[in-house]
């Protein structure tokens, strides 16, 4: 049976029962609970695919870079964080393979950063995995209420998209 909500008293009947509301600090809690859950299960899958060492960061990290490359201020800017501490991502995925370094060919004072063959199969692997969590999700929920989901939370989310500042974010 689907869930239905009465608008008039704010409950949801679930399985024939009706389910009040629950406190409002409840739902960042729930809606980070999700998150954390999906992140978890991937960052598993991906060590188990040959990337024991990616981060939640540095994924953040490597969608920074992007397809062309940033510099160290860029991807500081996009994540919200200090050229410095962009710079010591870096040097971590550098370390690790997932990145590199190389001259700008605008301008040879500066150095880019890439992302190498290695970082792009951790992106690559990363959004196959999503894929299969998002299934797994509307199997246990139903195609509908994920859809519906997605859709609530777009409406509910900023007008100018997702921010990669997430790191940055919870670091302040």
């Amino acid at each position: 049976m689907d869930n239905v909500v009465d608008e008039n008293v704010n409950q949801v009947v679930e399985s024939g029962k009706r389910v009040s509301d629950g406190p409002g600090f409840e739902l960042p809690i729930l809606l980070f609970a999700g998150f954390r859950s999906i992140i978890d299960r991937l960052h598993a899958e991906l060590a188990e695919q040959g990337h024991p060492d990616v981060r939640p960061a540095y994924g953040f990290a490597m969608q920074a870079i992007g397809r062309d490359g940033a510099t160290a201020s860029e991807i500081g800017r996009r994540l919200g964080v200090t050229k410095q501490a962009a710079g010591k991502t870096v040097d971590k995925l550098e370390q690790l393979g997932y990145a590199e370094r190389v001259d700008d060919p605008a301008d040879a004072r500066r150095k880019v950063v890439r992302l190498t063959a290695r970082g792009f199969d951790s992106l690559g692997r990363s959004a196959a995995i999503f894929e299969d969590l998002r299934k797994d999700w509307a199997d246990a929920l139903g195609a509908g209420r994920v859809r519906a989901l997605e859709a609530d939370l777009r409406t509910m989310a900023p007008a100018d998209g997702f921010r990669l500042d997430v790191a940055g974010w919870f670091g302040a």
